[in-house]
């Protein structure tokens, strides 16, 4: 029974447990749909613009027991993690950027837990398109060829551009940029360009047509705004040239002549035709109608013409040849052709020299206006200049050339039978400059070639040139350089740039612009190219010395060009040294210098550079100071107090100094500061209590705090030992009398002590110190006393001090005291032989000598 009793609380537990771990049920989400913002995550959809942060749904379900649930949101391995989750509260945030064009569907696994049990549902996220793609062309460049002879109204090429997004954002339509200057259309939705209805294409008057064609999107959403994007490219339309235009004659109408010494088969004069088609020329092939009469012929392939008769055997004056030039192609075929009219007279004399016409008769001055620049190969048909010579046959032979400068034109024909239709023809397009030349003057020049007199004439050409905007706007220099002191006011000329354009009126007008980070505060006179500040800047050297920026000329058309400016502002002497803050009190120890610093903010040298100098001082024999580095120092010959004590009868060795700090600009500025210089010796650091009184001559606060506690210390100390004694007395109910030993102490010679002053944050009037000074006379510097030696008894307190009268720039002390039980207490913790045993004999000495010195009334 003993067995069974232990056995059985042992199964009923195991019971209960077991019940209660069979009675647990698994929490589960909510579904509330797909337009809810809460429950399971399902159907849920977001738009790819949705911004990153965003609290996007809210996970929720419940336990049935009533449990706490936490929530959690997984991936599947190699998936992006686009959602985070809040585990207690349930919400999800977006934190990586959705693109509907890369992932349309993400998995995600959502899980509650109420801590037992977990339940986890996979669930997909829909990503819904948002209108953040432009179209984009495809297939580019486009380049198409097109026969000139295409009828109008023809499909010449299709283009295509796609837009990864959906719905209207991913339709796109096409039109045409300067649609009225075209001469095409476009199909806005199949993108079919097609040339105008009406309109035909003209190898001889544009070989190349630029078509800027735009695909736009039907617009949609981004971010909550309505955005429509839009791309553009360029087809580009090579004309072709196609066989439909006859040859044409040049030069005529045409002129020969027959002298009566002319022999059979000679030139008479040379017809030329080329083929309208320029693009891909036929070869001419002459031949002579009628009207020769078996007196002349023409050569197939050059068109020279020869009487094939002499002189005298031609029975006619004048003869009218019809000529015809016809075009051959490449198969040998003839196609088109055209006419011209040869007039050949007869003549036996040579008394007339070649003759220049115009339109009204005889001329010798034949003018032009045309704009720079003409295409090579243009003809200058506005000049109608015909040459004559009335003679017959080898007489009316004579060349023709231009007179001036060179490769520019030329002239056709440069020979000529008789009488010819002068033809200028454009060689050097880039020399035709106005630039340059306002006026081209050129000679043009007849004279005979066969003939012993030589008859020539000449006529003047001049062709007054008209300017285009064929130049842009150049600056003198690449950059430009300026200085402008700071102390420069507003409205301050820093620096001319300067551009010229060569070209007239508008054209050549600048405007000048400047822009960059650096030219907030200038600005530049449109027309003059004057750089000034701005009316409210203020330049400083110390914030900023160097500006950089970009100026830009430009013409009425746009074109432009740059150059950089580089400003630099030049420092100006506008700031006077200042003393650091810790420069009014000085602790200096003999052998050792102390160094005041002051700071000039000005930017460059010398305005920056400071020289110190000692401007007052009492006695003034005591302080050197390098005007450099500002290292204050006692003159060499001070080597130890005694010597300052021969010098000064003012015993506590504070001296005030009136230091100058003074730059080297021009104007100079100064700085003065009154500085109180404390003058002790080394060894007032070799002691752990000489250091403690260093550490806290400027903090008297903290060594009265001190002293305060070890009274303290000692107060409560000596309490208990009072109370422990009563007690004991009590107890045994006895009064025990007070023994008191008194130890007969050894009295050694007093040194000189000195006590650091301590600075009192007081009133000026209140401005207390203590000075503390160690004996010199021992040579090792450990300032311990001889071993066996007790400390002396401490000193009675001082009277108050006598004000005493001082000069206005010295800083009153006031005399201190250290408790003797603190002294006391220090001596026996440290023990006979400790350096405080010294100090306190020092101590002791001082206060005496400071006492003496307070009833002295000359002091």
């Amino acid at each position: 029974m003993k067995h069974t009793w232990h056995c059985t609380p042992s199964l009923l537990l195991s019971f209960v447990h077991i019940c209660l771990v069979q009675a647990n049920y698994a929490p589960y989400f909510f579904d509330n749909g797909d337009r809810s913002t809460n429950g399971n995550m399902a159907l849920l959809s977001l738009s790819e613009d949705t911004s990153i942060g965003t609290h996007v749904y809210t996970l929720n379900g419940t336990d049935p027991e009533g449990d706490p649930v936490t929530y959690g949101l997984t991936y599947e391995a190699g998936s992006r993690r686009y959602f985070s989750v809040d585990e207690h509260l349930g919400n999800v945030t977006l934190v990586e950027e959705l693109d509907r064009e890369k992932e349309d569907e993400i998995e995600v696994i959502v899980s509650i837990s109420d801590g037992l049990s977990t339940v986890s549902e996979k669930v997909r996220i829909l990503v819904t398109d948002a209108n953040d793609e432009s179209p984009e062309f495809i297939n580019t460049p486009y380049i198409v060829q097109v026969p000139e002879n295409t009828p109008s109204g023809s499909s010449i090429f299709k283009i295509e551009a796609v837009d990864r997004d959906t719905g209207s954002g991913g339709s796109i339509t096409y039109f045409l940029q300067n649609i009225h200057a075209n001469k095409f259309t476009i199909d806005r939705h199949s993108g079919v360009l097609r040339i105008k209805t009406g309109v035909t294409l003209d190898y001889e008057k544009s070989r190349t047509h630029f078509v800027v064609v735009v695909a736009k999107d039907g617009g949609g959403k981004l971010r909550g705004d309505n955005k429509v994007f839009s791309a553009t490219t360029t087809i580009t339309v090579n004309v072709e040239d196609v066989q439909d235009t006859p040859p044409m004659f040049i030069g005529t109408p045409y002129y020969g002549y027959v002298y009566e010494d002319t022999l059979a088969g000679s030139e008479v004069l040379t017809v030329v035709a080329l083929d309208g088609d320029r693009g891909k020329p036929n070869s001419i092939h002459y031949c002579i109608v009628n009207g020769d009469e078996g007196s002349f012929e023409i050569s197939n392939t050059t068109g020279a013409v020869s009487v094939i008769k002499s002189p005298n055997q031609l029975k006619k004056e004048v003869y009218e040849l019809k000529v015809q030039a016809s075009e051959v192609s490449q198969e040998g075929d003839i196609s088109e052709y055209a006419f011209a009219t040869v007039t050949i007279r007869v003549v036996d004399l040579n008394n007339h020299p070649p003759t220049f016409y115009g339109e009204n008769g005889p001329q010798n001055r034949f003018e032009l206006t045309m704009y720079e620049h003409p295409p090579e190969g243009e003809i200058l048909r506005g000049l109608k200049i015909t040459v004559n010579d009335s003679d017959q046959g080898a007489n009316a032979k004579f060349n023709l050339r231009l007179v001036g400068p060179g490769g520019i034109f030329r002239v056709v024909p440069q020979t000529v039978l008789n009488e010819a239709q002068v033809t200028v023809i454009v060689e050097n397009s880039a020399a035709i400059d106005y630039e340059k030349f306002k006026v081209l003057t050129f000679k043009l020049l007849a004279i005979e070639v066969n003939t012993p007199e030589k008859f020539s004439s000449t006529a003047d050409v001049a062709i007054r040139l008209l300017d285009t905007n064929d130049n842009v706007p150049k600056f003198s220099s690449d950059y430009y350089i300026a200085r402008i002191p700071e102390n420069s006011p507003g409205g301050s000329n820093v620096v001319a740039v300067t551009a010229t354009d060569p070209d007239s009126g508008l054209w050549g007008e600048v405007k000048y612009s400047i822009y960059g980070t650096g030219a907030d505060l200038f600005l530049i006179h449109p027309s003059t190219g004057i750089i000034y500040t701005q009316p409210w800047a203020t330049l400083d050297a110390e914030v900023n010395s160097k500006y950089n920026f970009y100026v830009k000329a430009e013409d009425t058309d746009g074109k432009y060009s740059l150059a950089e400016v580089f400003i630099t502002v030049l420092d100006v002497n506008d700031h006077s040294p200042e003393f650091n803050e810790n420069i009014q009190e000085k602790t200096m120890i003999i052998g050792s210098p102390v160094k005041i610093e002051a700071i000039d903010q000005d930017a460059e040298e010398p305005n920056n550079i400071v020289d110190y100098s000692i401007m007052q001082a009492d006695p003034a024999n005591v302080f050197d100071i390098d005007q450099s580095t500002g290292e204050i120092k006692l003159k060499s010959y001070i080597r130890s107090l005694d010597i300052i004590h021969n010098i000064t009868r003012n015993k506590d060795c504070i001296w005030s100094l009136v230091v100058q700090a003074k730059d080297r600009g021009s104007p100079s500025f100064s700085t003065t500061a009154v500085l109180k210089i404390d003058i002790t010796e080394e060894t007032l650091h070799k002691g752990p209590m000489a250091a403690f009184l260093m550490q806290t001559k400027d903090n008297p606060m903290k060594a009265l705090g001190v002293l305060a506690g070890v009274m303290g210390i000692m107060v409560m100390i000596t309490v208990m030992i009072s109370t422990a004694m009563f007690w004991r007395n009590k107890r045994s109910n006895k009064i025990m009398p007070v023994r008191r030993i008194i130890k007969k102490r050894q009295v050694h010679p007093p040194r000189t002590v000195r006590m650091e002053w301590l600075k009192l944050r007081r009133s000026s009037n209140a401005a207390e110190k203590f000075i503390v000074e160690e004996d010199a006379r021992n040579e090792n510097s450990n300032n311990n006393a001889q071993a066996g030696v007790p400390p002396p008894p401490a000193p009675h307190p001082p009277p108050l001090p006598v004000t005493a009268a001082a000069p206005t720039w010295r800083v009153p002390t006031v005399s201190g005291s250290l408790t003797p039980t603190f002294i006391n207490k220090q001596l026996r913790k440290k023990g006979p032989g400790s350096a405080h045993s010294a100090l306190v004999s020092e101590l002791k000495l001082k206060f005496e000598k400071r006492n003496a010195a307070l009833g002295d009334p000359h002091i």
